[in-house]
């Protein structure tokens, strides 16, 4: 594949595709040290046309992805926006322990959101970062002013997945180009339909490494890798997911329970969250809005459009 100048240099032509016809917005890489040595990265995207350029809408993605993921939502957003790699994902560090749950995140969030922003956001998180944002909005109820959850709820596995994408990521973690890296998701179904999305996605999501191999850049991968080498490790591993996704449900209901800001879940009708899934958020948060729209579990992707139109109602919204 043929390497793009710069990470924004996708945005034309995502915004072609999509038949968005709006200045594209302005993008920059920031980076946050914290004191034990690890970075939180994010991306920042202004409006050409924005007279506030400081961030109203705040992204957080799920497990497996990157703060590009959101791309194309922002375009259709058309406000100022910030877009985290959570922890392990992306341009930010690995976690030594790999600890990729809420409420071990949503302190790093926070302290990206102190940073980055100005004012109360928007905050959107997706399967993972649905979790963690409601997580970054129980604690820090100061940095959030509307709370949008995609296609998660307390309960539900945000790791989880369809078993062909857990067997991609089980796979070999370094390949001799990228474009092996997409030959393969190509192979699996995924990387969205045609060969220059699926560039896209693993321009995105992998990096080359000093000795010119290129490997993932989110640390599921080698997790997953680990555990597919070794049946008894991958044993143990999901009889203690288990007990883990049991405690972590009881806990992401009680920060549900204390968040202040109103409240939306967002379900794809293919996605992760059932029937039953959408009633019990409903019944434990009566006063919170729920929407399904005709998407699977990565919602911004497959209705970017709409997604961003939503969001934007909300972000204009006094």
């Amino acid at each position: 594949m043929n390497e793009p100048t710069d990470e924004f240099s996708f945005l034309p032509e995502q915004a072609a595709e999509t038949g968005i016809d709006a200045p594209v917005p302005c993008g920059e890489r920031l980076s946050l040290a914290f004191p034990d040595g690890r970075t939180l990265s994010a991306l920042r995207y202004a409006p050409a046309d924005s007279s506030a350029p400081s961030p109203v809408v705040t992204f957080l993605h799920g497990a497996g992805l990157n703060a590009h993921t959101w791309d194309t939502t922002i375009l259709a957003l058309g406000l100022p926006a910030l877009a985290i790699d959570l922890p392990g994902h992306g341009d930010s560090s690995w976690r030594s322990d790999a600890a990729y749950v809420a409420r071990v995140l949503a302190p790093d969030v926070a302290a990206g959101m102190d940073a980055w922003t100005s004012a109360p956001q928007v905050l959107v998180g997706q399967s993972l970062g649905g979790l963690t944002a409601a997580a970054v909005a129980a604690s820090r109820p100061d940095l959030v002013r509307e709370l949008v959850v995609i296609d998660i709820t307390p309960g539900i596995d945000s790791n989880a997945g369809p078993t062909q994408i857990r067997e991609f990521f089980a796979g070999p973690v370094d390949w001799a180009s990228r474009d092996e890296l997409v030959d393969r998701a190509l192979a699996f179904g995924l990387g969205g339909g045609t060969r220059r999305k699926a560039e896209r996605g693993v321009y995105f999501n992998s990096r080359v490494r000093p000795d010119g191999r290129v490997e993932w850049k989110h640390h599921f991968a080698h997790l997953a890798n680990a555990m597919a080498a070794s049946p008894e490790a991958a044993e143990a591993g999901a009889t203690q997911q288990d007990a883990v996704s049991a405690v972590l449900g009881e806990s992401g209901w009680e920060d549900l329970a204390a968040v202040a800001a109103p409240t939306t879940l967002i379900r794809g009708e293919r996605g992760y969250v059932t029937d039953a899934d959408a009633d019990e958020f409903a019944r434990r948060q009566a006063e919170a809005s729920v929407v399904t729209v005709h998407a699977g579990h990565n919602v911004q992707e497959d209705v970017p459009l709409e997604l961003g139109e939503r969001l934007r109602t909300l972000a204009v919204a006094e």
